[in-house]
């Protein structure tokens, strides 16, 4: 599998261990695209920044590019849904090991959010790490249900 190219996005409370990462990645041969935030603003609003960088991923994977994406903020939570409202976004909050590869492995998600104030660098650099190298596994089941939430994306019909 190739490196994928990285979009990452974070809130005023992400901004450290995105500075982090985005060294970090770039070092291990990752393309790193940084949506900002550029400067700290403690009231800044990060769904601009989240869904930003969704819209780039998306917009890779369109042109056969192999991209995913990190989200961060403070819980994660709120960069998680920002970043799933753009249409073809599959964002997983990553709290340990296995929901990181779980997300990958199981739902072919392509961007994973991150709660910086949830875990050391460390801690979250390993959860990042495991989310870009593990593949999708292309299971029959997985690739259907995906199959039906990007239905219900498009259409607004729910596929039984």
């Amino acid at each position: 599998m190739t490196t994928p190219r990285v979009h990452i996005a974070t809130d005023h409370a992400g901004m450290e261990l995105s500075a982090h990462l985005v060294n970090h990645l770039t070092a291990k041969g990752y393309e790193v695209v940084d949506h900002g935030p550029k400067e700290y603003d403690a009231l800044d609003d990060y769904p601009s920044f989240c869904i930003n960088a969704g819209v780039a991923v998306v917009a890779d994977q369109q042109a056969g590019v192999h991209a995913l994406g990190i989200v961060l903020g403070g819980s994660g939570n709120g960069e998680q849904i920002a970043a799933n409202k753009v249409k073809g976004v599959r964002a997983a909050l990553a709290w340990n090991l296995s929901t990181a590869k779980l997300a990958r492995e199981h739902n072919d998600a392509n961007v994973v959010a991150v709660g910086g104030r949830q875990h050391t660098v460390e801690e979250a650099t390993e959860l990042i790490e495991a989310f870009l190298q593990e593949p999708f596994s292309n299971d029959e089941r997985h690739v259907r249900r995906i199959g039906k939430i990007a239905a219900y994306e498009t259409t607004g019909e729910i596929v039984e």
